[in-house]
């Protein structure tokens, strides 16, 4: 039986990934035409101008965000027309946000029926990395500092068909009240501290684990090359060692979640040069060491591979993938499996024909 792909998940943090409801995020806000009136649920204080807004653009109604999106008052940033703005309170007149800067933005989110699914009073991204949302990456760069914006985004700029479990359903619209707090250079090419390279890498990693549960590999690996970059940029003084070791730790990360991206994009080279990045910095990662194994049993270096797959089962000797890897491995290399079946001399061998099977040495490749 053939061992597991050498694909996989890519790595992520313990509890990640999934955002519960906080309270007064499933309370239902019903609109009622033509006077509309919405029950506010439990929220923080700075929601409630947001509720007040959400209630004076009275459109809600039964059709949800639908009559939204064909109402005046709104200007639209896509050809489609999914995805629309709304100015709320005018910038100061400072600069948009240009390509590769970094912006600071308040960002609140609210489902159709006034669930608050978005509240983050400081979200900081650089458009165009794929850090967020396309109604943020495509809205943000429209505003000024220190203006305040509804996007309203059909679920191809949100959270697509499948949504984002447990609280986004799927192809959920969206609408965002967004406010632009601070505009700065490129964060890659700043000196920075070394916890905010940390913060910086962490976020566009686990971006790229969104993309890649989505079947977006290519966008995963883009999100992570960028926490490549962030975690290798200048620092404005040497991390101490808890932070240099957490630099190397997400820096492995990364280099194996390229790996995963790389093999489901059908690029083994390129996945194992990432391979070999991760054990440059860690020599005993096993799942660097794992998939190393793997891609080098499929490439028939067998010799290189055993050895390889030897070492990462030193370090886990429980590892039942390893001892299924070792074993096709075995099997492929033993005299029986190398040597051709001998025929009758009466019965000369046939010449193969195009079509046949391959040679035994070609069997049980990962």
């Amino acid at each position: 039986m053939p061992g597991p792909s050498p694909g996989g998940s890519p790595e992520r943090e313990a509890g990640t990934g999934r955002r519960p409801r906080e309270p007064g995020r499933g309370r239902r806000v019903r609109f009622h035409l033509p006077h509309t009136a919405i029950a506010l649920p439990s929220v923080h204080e700075e929601e409630r101008p947001f509720y007040r807004r959400l209630e004076a653009l009275a459109a809600p109604g039964p059709g949800g965000f639908g009559p939204l999106f064909t109402a005046d008052g709104w200007s639209d940033l896509t050809e489609d027309r999914l995805l629309r703005k709304r100015v709320v309170r005018d910038g100061q007149g400072g600069p948009r946000p240009g390509p590769g800067q970094e912006v600071s933005v308040k960002v609140l989110g609210a489902l159709e029926d006034g669930g608050l699914v978005e509240r983050d009073p400081r979200l900081t991204f650089v458009p165009g990395h794929g850090d967020v949302v396309q109604a943020l990456e495509l809205g943000v760069p429209t505003m000024q500092p220190g203006e305040v914006s509804f996007f309203l985004a059909a679920f191809p700029y949100g959270y697509g068909r499948s949504g984002r479990e447990p609280d986004v359903p799927p192809e959920a619209p969206l609408l965002f009240e967004v406010t632009l707090l601070e505009v700065r250079d490129d964060p890659d090419k700043q000196t920075l501290p070394p916890a905010t390279r940390l913060r910086l890498g962490s976020q566009r990693r686990e971006r790229g684990n969104f993309h890649f549960t989505r079947g977006d590999f290519a966008a995963a690996l883009r999100s992570y090359r960028l926490a490549l970059r962030a975690l290798d940029g200048p620092v404005a003084a040497p991390p101490g060692p808890e932070e240099e070791e957490e630099l190397r730790e997400q820096r492995v990360k990364c280099f194996n979640n390229c790996a995963a991206a790389e093999l489901k994009l059908q690029r083994p080279d390129e996945a194992l040069a990432a391979c070999e990045a991760a054990l440059s910095i860690s020599p005993d990662n096993g799942r660097a060491l794992l998939r190393r194994g793997q891609l080098l049993a499929q490439q028939g270096r067998d010799a290189e591979a055993t050895a390889v797959l030897r070492r990462a089962l030193e370090l886990d000797p429980a590892n039942k993938v390893i001892h299924a890897e070792l074993s096709q491995l075995v099997k492929r290399r033993s005299p029986a499996a190398l040597v051709a079946p001998q025929e009758p001399h009466h019965d000369p061998m046939p010449t193969p024909s195009p079509g046949t099977l391959a040679p035994p040495a070609a069997e049980g490749t990962a």
